[in-house]
């Protein structure tokens, strides 16, 4: 049987007739005019392996000649959405093709290259792609947005650690036995110290407000303005798994800190009158946070006691602090003058105020001695950065080294942007960044060990697989090891400072070869490394400007690693982690206890007479991290791990210190951590840094009230970054990042360049909130951001990334995109569509290729949703016909019928 409605369908008919005699009849045929889209099963578009080989032979990602519409006379619009699905689904098939297993690493490369420079290529084309009912931007489209990169606030008020627990009218632990501190305020009318002594109170009680009062008398009397107060901290319910299940614990104890509250005009600052060294330790934990512990050696002073939520406490210890959770690994520390801690660290993201521009980046943090965090600075790579090795130099100076991928200098990636470049970075003590070099071979090189000689120039080592430019020397084996002398200069005071390389010398071996640490007295440099698997002392001699080598000590096979040098007393102490029980010395005075166990070793400055000694247990022993200060050698690491141990497995920490002269243990700690695990990272030995302070919180030395609102130092900003902004139609106009710019000057050039389509404005967030994530700073005034939002009664703006390597979105927190009003509710109104697709999205990485595949199929959802929408825009519905069917189509449907009953034979 043959259904008539084959043939009526023909012709756009239908075959119901009404109750009333009248057909109810389809619309009128109309000509298609929506074009099939490339995502539709009928489309005949390229494959995603014919996309591919096109993009891998150098053919355009955005090609508008080749999104070709079905439908004549369609609106342009559609060619343009096709264009642009087209270019997201050639970006797709490279991140499909970074993915597959087994990838050599030139083709990675290649295809990572690629896709970053297909992504620029679609940021450049969207802002001209001249859509006439919608828009799409590369980002977001919002009606406001804000920075997510701060600038502290200055404030005269400073939050301790919390020192008590309970009730505010209990006594407070912290303030028994002898406590005894002074306060210095510095003021116009002449400097103020007030002598406090908790012994002066007598038997009274040492409640917090019965200390309080006591000196808070004190400071009324001297004529100052400075009060000491109480901060309270409430206690929330805290959740924790159980048997699959979420069980809510009651609060604990409300918490109580210091508060230090000064006044404009006066300056504050704490002493004490019994001192000892400082060391601090820093260590992840079983959880894979990053903590920060401080130990006071000796009993000169009250004891050290644990604060409100330590865990783990172990006698002597006085701080247990957390470090910034974005903390991947600590390289280096060093103790600074006033008793507190710089610290050089990997980040692998932005901190909530201080977003960085790549996968990750360099972060020279600066604790002081109560261990809070008072500043922190990102060195500002655009890809990838690690810092290795840090000094501190004659005048306060921070030098810092390692190795950078990418742009560090705006715009300029090195020799190769795929390899790694040898950097040095110095710093001012204040955090201010002085100046930068990187150079590096043609092949990947990275700078280990830095030191300044006694002139301020910077000795600097490391590590290189090519020649380095001043040699023009071949690589022995895989790796070679190198030392570079740095000088600086200025044309006048107000110049840039200008580093040059003044000297280098390469050396290694057929293997692999590399300097783990350097050290330097007069003009003798001590260099350590490993070469060819063999732990190496090499003196240089420096006085003629260029190192000329001396004596060469092999220590022997190794089978670890060198935590580092020092030169003590006119001798040379190395220390690191060894296998080998037999390591070359003069004498031997502990033995080699099995497995790996961590050595030090001291011998004369010929490197000839020598002794060795060996610490640890019958499993695995290491030595993280080694200082040395008068005359004491100071080492941590991991203790007696089973060889045969899972990573997770569990490990105990230890803390020994040694007598440099005999090589014999006088002191040790040893302690465990959260899930069952402690392993240091870094080491370092302040001088007089510990004092009954630390049981208060307090800090020695001054606390500052403000920091630096240069935006290229408070966040990771450099001088010569960029971003566009654009009128939707408008040509974009360059926003250029000076040294000199602080959040108020950039609001001023956002609104310039946006032709005052956009308002600007600076708020403030957050206060005085205390915490333990290592994020709050010292003065504890909270933040400013940026806002930005269209100008009332404008249009808005399109605020549009930088070019690779130079992009200062990405340290602003911004997201590229569309700035303006809200068009909801409005009739008719423009629609624009937001692909938040990022410019920072690569395929460097299993995780990255993950996420920009992600990114990319939300981006294509985007696109369909604008077709959509566009087809309901030109096509609305049309009204049903009712009524009457003309005659001529009454009688075509009866022909039609007629036909029917002739070919079925009337069935």
């Amino acid at each position: 049987m043959i259904n008539n409605s084959y043939l009526l369908g023909l012709f756009s008919l239908q075959t119901g007739i009404g109750s009333s005699g009248t057909s109810a009849l389809a619309n009128p045929p109309r000509p298609r005019t929506t074009p099939t889209p490339p995502w539709d099963a009928k489309a005949v578009v390229p494959q995603a392996d014919a996309l591919l080989r096109a993009a891998l032979g150098g053919r355009r990602i955005i090609d508008e000649t080749a999104a070709r519409l079905d439908v004549p006379g369609a609106s342009r619009d559609y060619q343009r959405l096709f264009t642009l699905y087209q270019g997201l689904e050639t970006l797709t098939a490279l991140a499909n093709r970074a993915g597959v297993k087994g990838l050599s690493a030139t083709e990675q490369a290649l295809v990572a290259r690629r896709f970053e420079s297909g992504l620029a290529e679609l940021g450049q084309w969207l802002p001209g792609a001249g859509f006439d009912r919608l828009n799409v931007t590369q980002g977001i489209s919002t009606s406001s947005t804000k920075t997510t990169a701060g600038v502290a606030r200055d404030s005269a008020r400073s939050i301790t650690a919390p020192i008590h627990s309970g009730s505010p009218d209990a006594p407070v632990a912290a303030f028994m036995g002898d406590v005894r501190f002074s306060i210095d305020i510095g003021r116009i009318a002449g400097d103020v110290r007030v002598d406090i002594d908790l012994s002066d109170m007598g038997d009274e009680t040492r409640t917090l407000g019965s200390v309080l009062a006591f000196i808070n008398q004190k400071l009324e009397d001297a004529g100052v303005q400075t009060r000491l107060g109480r901060e309270q901290i409430k206690a929330e319910p805290r959740t924790v798994q159980a048997g699959g299940r979420t069980i809510t614990l009651p609060a604990g104890l409300d918490q109580w800190a210091l508060a230090v509250r000064g006044s404009v005009g006066e300056s504050i600052s704490f002493s004490a009158p019994d001192t000892a060294d400082a060391v601090y330790v820093t260590q992840k934990n079983g959880a894979g946070a990053a903590q920060l512990l401080k130990f006071q050696d000796g009993d000169a002073i009250a004891g050290a006691i644990p604060r409100p939520g330590d865990t783990y406490f172990v006698d002597g210890r006085s701080v247990q602090e957390a470090l910034p959770a974005n903390v991947s690994a600590v390289r280096e520390t060093l103790g600074a003058a006033d008793g507190g801690l710089w610290v050089l660290a990997d980040v692998s993201t932005g901190s909530a105020n201080q977003p960085i521009k790549g996968a990750q980046d360099v972060a020279l943090m600066r604790f002081d001695s109560a261990g809070r965090l008072m500043f922190t600075r990102t060195l500002g790579a655009a890809d990838e950065a690690s810092g290795l090795a840090m000094a501190l130099g004659p005048d306060g100076q921070v030098a810092i080294a390692g190795s950078v991928k990418g742009a560090l200098e705006p715009g300029r990636a090195g020799a190769d942007a795929r390899l790694t470049d040898s950097f040095v970075t110095v710093f001012d003590a204040t955090g201010q960044e002085m100046w930068s070099h990187r150079e590096g071979a043609r092949g990947e090189d990275e700078a280990t060990a830095i030191s300044f000689d006694a002139s301020g120039r910077l000795i600097v080592a490391g590590r290189t697989r090519s020649a380095m430019p001043e040699t023009g020397q071949a690589v022995q084996g895989g790796w070679d090891s190198y030392v570079r002398i740095i000088e600086t200069s200025r044309a006048h005071a107000f110049a840039p400072i200008t580093a040059r390389v003044v000297e280098t010398v390469q050396f290694g071996t057929t293997g692999d070869d590399g300097v783990s640490a350097i050290a330097l007295s007069g003009d003798t440099l001590i260099v350590a490394g490993i070469e060819a698997g063999e732990g190496v002392l090499r003196s240089y001699d420096l006085s003629g400007g260029t190192p000329v080598l001396g004596q060469t000590r092999s220590l022997g096979t190794l089978g670890g690693s060198i935590a580092g040098v020092f030169i003590e007393d006119g001798r040379v102490i190395v220390a690191g982690t060894t296998s080998n029980a037999a390591l070359s010395a003069d004498a031997i005075t502990s033995d080699h206890s099995g497995g790996r166990d961590g050595f030090v070793g001291s011998f004369d400055m010929s490197l000839g007479d020598g002794q060795l000694s060996y610490f640890g247990a019958e499993g695995d022993d290491t030595i993280a991290d080694v200082k040395v200060l008068g005359g004491k050698v100071w080492i941590t690491g991991v203790q007696n791990r089973d060889p045969l141990a899972k990573d997770d497995a569990p490990s105990r920490a230890y803390l020994h210190r040694i007598d440099a002269a005999s090589g014999t243990l006088e002191w040790s700690r040893d302690w465990s951590g959260e899930g069952a695990q402690a392993v240091p990272m870094s080491l370092a030995v302040a001088a007089g840094g510990a004092s009954v302070l630390d049981r208060l919180g307090l800090p020695q030395g001054t606390i500052p009230q403000s920091d630096s609102k240069r935006l290229v130092d408070a966040t990771a900003l450099r001088a010569g970054d960029r971003f566009y902004v654009a009128s939707p139609t408008g040509r974009p106009v360059a926003v250029t990042i000076e040294a000199r710019d602080t959040l108020q000057t950039l609001a001023r050039k956002i609104e310039q360049a946006s032709q005052n389509r956009l308002q600007v404005t600076l708020m403030s967030e957050g206060g005085h909130v205390t915490g333990k994530d290592g994020e709050t700073p010292v003065t504890a005034g909270g933040f400013q951001r940026l806002m930005i939002a269209p100008r009332s009664g404008r249009e808005g703006a399109m605020l549009m990334a930088g070019e690779a390597g130079r992009d200062a979105l990405s340290a602003l927190g911004l997201t590229p995109g569309l700035i303006a009003p809200s068009t909801a509710g409005q009739k008719d109104a423009r629609k624009t569509y937001g692909l938040q697709l990022l410019s920072s999205l690569n395929l460097n990485s299993p995780d990255a290729i993950k996420a920009a595949g992600q990114a990319l199929q939300q981006a294509m959802s985007v696109v369909r949703t604008a077709y959509r929408d566009l087809n309901s825009a030109l096509n609305p519905s049309s009204p049903a016909i009712s009524g009457k069917a003309p005659a001529y189509l009454t009688g075509q449907i009866a022909n039609y019928q007629a036909a029917l009953a002739r070919l079925t034979g009337g069935l």
